[in-house]
């Protein structure tokens, strides 16, 4: 569909849709990021398990869903476009050298702004009632040296409507739940801050433990609770 993105089903007006910003560890053939291949399958390039749940989702569970079609480490969809970040330089104590002196208006260009019109464009067809953002994090960073303890994570800025409904439905699934961990959504919120909290449209920003999401049964379990969950919220909020 697109280098940027990829869309599965369509949204209908009143319904959910999901968005996986960091879905793909694609780099393109022309783009030499200058770090060894393996690190394109760790949680630097890719939020692990992410795309397998938006593909379950969207097949099984009628949640349509916007997902990234290139790697974070070429140009980072969920950033400002002017974030240092967008492009980074090093992920995780990582060095990227290809992308020291790299072209960053070509990538917004090529990547980052047609993910964003496209999503625009496609949300304000149907105007659905939530917005479920699906990420993934690492249980223990490399360059820090404490644990991660939860399950799973619900991130919001300053809109929290829905984050108060599913916190306490996931931990009634006997889930350990980060309340805006294990980071904020008042830092890193750019997706979610232009195409929900901007224009007033309820989110439900969930991050999943990256050790959790390693299986295609894990896969589909998650992507049942999740649509589980995402459906008795925007029940909620209606």
């Amino acid at each position: 569909m697109s280098e940027a993105f990829r869309q599965l089903g369509t949204p209908t007006p009143g319904g959910i849709v999901c968005t996986a910003d960091h879905a793909s560890n694609h780099v393109p053939a022309d783009i030499d990021l200058g770090i060894p291949a393996h690190l394109l399958h760790e949680h630097i390039a890719v939020d692990i398990g992410t795309a397998a749940i938006a593909e379950l989702l969207a097949r099984d569970h009628t949640i349509p869903a916007h997902i990234a079609a290139v790697s974070r480490l070429v140009c980072d969809l969920n950033r400002e476009e002017t974030a240092p970040g967008l492009v980074p330089e090093a992920s995780d104590g990582h060095p990227i050298p290809g992308n020291v002196g790299a072209d960053r208006e070509g990538r917004l260009n090529r990547f980052h702004r047609p993910y964003h019109t496209a999503f625009e464009q496609w949300l304000a067809a149907a105007e659905p009632a939530l917005i479920l953002s699906l990420h993934s994090f690492t249980p223990r960073l490399a360059s820090r040296d404490e644990p991660r303890p939860w399950q799973v994570g619900v991130l919001y800025n300053q809109d929290d409507r829905a984050a108060r409904i599913a916190i306490p439905l996931l931990a009634a699934e006997g889930l350990n739940v980060g309340d805006n961990l294990p980071y904020s959504g008042r830092d890193l919120n750019y997706t979610m801050n232009r195409h929900a909290e901007a224009r007033g449209r309820a989110y439900l920003g969930i991050e999943l433990r990256q050790d959790l999401v390693q299986t295609a049964e894990t896969h589909t379990r998650w992507a049942a609770l999740l649509a589980n969950i995402a459906q008795r919220v925007a029940s909620a909020l209606a």
